[in-house]
């Protein structure tokens, strides 16, 4: 409260000086001893321009605790007026002077008139504006003279104003001038975050006065927050909690922009996205990418603790959110509260909307989850992993697509957190063979790459789960291997790298596994397509051959000579490579009579 009245004090004062000033110029004309004509007039233009700081100041001063000023351009108009009435006032001075000085004193003040009458009209056309937009419900594009050279600056501020104090039609058609304005260019963002447009987009977001009013605020954060640099304003006027409490408490039409804001923040910054973690954004994005499915285990299958615990949690979820919500909002003037009001809005909305509600909070959860270790963990303790793995089995198109994503950047956090792996991705956990079978079911049924590779990739990441007698995640990647599209084929031996890599403890087991299947001949055929394929299935065919070089597959095909040739042009392009190489030749070279590796070409 102290701050806040310091700051206004300073407003007040940053008023009053040029007022101070003016009637310091009324009254030196009034003493004018020559040019009394001139000085009358500029009397008048200074008298006018009093009235109307007199004015502003008035307008500036809050009613009421809740009111907000938007101060930017008072400032910049009252600045600009002093600058003028010092002017005025040092050429009225000039003025009391007679005889020999005002001789010497008249060969510029003629002019000096000329100019200053000149400031002093754009300068009341300057309050004029400043006025307007103060004290008006519609907002004011009209250019004032300050922003004759710019006039973005002039809308930008006007819309920011009718933000801050016009009635909710003018701060809904303000808002979507805001956002129109920074969809144009960068500049124009730029521009309106640096004139503090952020906080009263927030502030319009958060009371909830209309859904449409909310809708536009979004938009305009959402087109305002295309960098870091704009993101991390956000965070630090504690916009995110603002974004996430509105998340969970407004209509579906306006849920669906929120979430797309969510995505698109989480994805600009990370000390965003872990910020909307902290304040617990997953928890209504899992509660509305649930609508409508039902999470009940097949029937053969005993209910373990832990699915009960899920279950239990959901309905737990669902009574604290309402419990929060009430007693957050409160009751309207009728009995009801807007908690109660949603629920039966989203009862009847219609399948399109709950749809793309789905659709936009599982891209929320997909850029959220990259790369972050908190917010993998909250979902897979949820109903989250269950959820994903339903609307994997049963949707398509998108909300399909995001939900597949999602999964892949949590195995992602996965494969480097044994913590995570092993207790979201256990082998006797309902939630994890959910999503399995899932992956499994994508990879060999659906003939989208889009949709495989993120399926592809997730069997990869979780490649340390699965024991030596688990051949059923290898079999579909070897069938991959030889597969027409050579992005999937390449994906496949990635994923397939991870089984056999030597972090992989069962490594030996799926090398053999790859083998038995019969995936030697087509990882042949792969290293032929391109550079990435080709280097991804040479990764692939020496850990095979570190791992089970013995194989008659192996020797049958060639592949020491394979090796041998590629290494020439690839170890000097990854180096890093050539000790693999080396080992995995000596290797092969070690079972087959005769064989001996050429490794002295490339040798370091």
């Amino acid at each position: 409260m102290a701050l806040a009245t310091e700051e206004e004090k300073s407003l007040k004062e940053e008023l009053i000086n040029p007022i101070l000033v003016a009637d310091r110029v009324i009254k030196s004309a009034q003493e004018a001893e020559s040019f009394k004509s001139e000085c009358a007039e500029l009397a008048k233009q200074v008298e006018r321009l009093s009235q109307m700081l007199r004015s502003c100041v008035r307008l500036a001063t809050p009613t009421t605790s809740n009111q907000s000023i938007y101060e930017r351009p008072i400032r910049h108009v009252a600045a600009d007026v002093t600058n003028n009435l010092d002017r005025a006032l040092t050429l009225v001075r000039k003025c009391k002077h007679s005889g020999i000085l005002r001789h010497v004193f008249s060969i510029s003040t003629t002019a000096d008139f000329r100019k200053v009458f000149n400031l002093l009209e754009s300068s009341i056309g300057d309050m004029r504006w400043l006025l307007t937009i103060l004290d008006s419900d519609e907002t004011n594009l009209s250019l004032p003279p300050i922003a004759s050279n710019d006039p973005i600056l002039a809308w930008v501020w006007a819309f920011i104003s009718a933000i801050h104090v016009g009635d909710i039609k003018a701060r809904i058609d303000a808002a979507n001038e805001l956002a129109s304005l920074a969809r144009d260019n960068n500049r124009n963002k730029k521009m309106i975050v640096e004139e503090g447009g952020i906080l009263p987009l927030l502030k319009l977001l958060k009371e909830g006065t209309s859904a449409e009013a909310q809708i536009a605020a979004v938009n305009a954060l959402f087109n305002l927050a295309s960098d870091q640099e704009t993101v991390r304003v956000i965070v630090s006027v504690l916009g995110i909690p603002i974004i996430v409490g509105v998340l969970g408490e407004c209509s579906m039409k306006v849920q669906i922009v929120v979430a797309n804001l969510v995505a698109r923040i989480a994805e600009l910054d990370s000390v965003a996205q872990e910020e909307f973690v902290r304040v617990n954004v997953i928890r209504p994005l899992i509660s509305l990418l649930c609508l409508d499915i039902a999470l009940e285990l097949p029937k053969h299958q005993p209910v373990k603790t832990s699915i009960h615990s899920i279950v239990q949690m959901n309905k737990q979820m669902t009574v604290n959110s309402a419990h929060k919500y009430n007693h957050r909002s409160g009751s309207n003037s009728d009995g009801s509260s807007h908690s109660g009001q949603h629920k039966k809005e989203r009862e009847v909305e219609t399948p399109e909307t709950k749809i793309k509600v789905q659709i936009a909070c599982a891209e929320a959860l997909w850029k959220l989850s990259k790369g972050s270790l908190a917010c993998c963990r909250k979902i897979t303790e949820t109903k989250g992993l269950l959820c994903l793995a339903k609307i994997i089995e049963r949707e398509k198109g998108d909300l399909q697509f995001n939900c597949l994503m999602t999964v892949m950047e949590i195995t992602a956090v996965a494969e480097f957190n044994a913590e995570l792996r092993r207790g979201a991705f256990k082998t006797n956990s309902p939630a994890a063979k959910a999503v399995l079978d899932q992956l499994l079911r994508v990879v060999q049924e659906e003939s989208d790459a889009m949709l495989r590779i993120p399926a592809i990739r997730s069997i990869g990441y979780l490649a340390k789960t699965f024991p030596a007698k688990e051949r059923r995640m290898v079999s579909p990647l070897v069938a991959l291997l030889g597969n027409k599209d050579v992005d999937v084929a390449t994906e496949a031996a990635i994923a397939l790298g991870k089984f056999v890599s030597p972090d992989n403890f069962n490594r030996v087991e799926h090398s053999k596994a790859i083998i038995e299947f019969d995936g030697v001949p087509p990882l042949m055929r792969l290293l032929k397509v391109n550079d990435r394929a080709q280097m991804n299935g040479l990764v692939l065919l020496c850990h095979l051959a570190l791992n089970a070089g013995d194989s008659k597959a192996l020797e049958q095909a060639r592949a020491l000579n394979a090796l041998e040739g590629a290494a020439r042009s690839v170890i000097p392009q990854y180096p890093e490579l050539r000790d693999l190489f080396n080992e995995a030749m000596c290797r092969l070279a070690l079972y087959q009579a005769g064989a001996r590796p050429n490794i002295q070409s490339f040798a370091p």
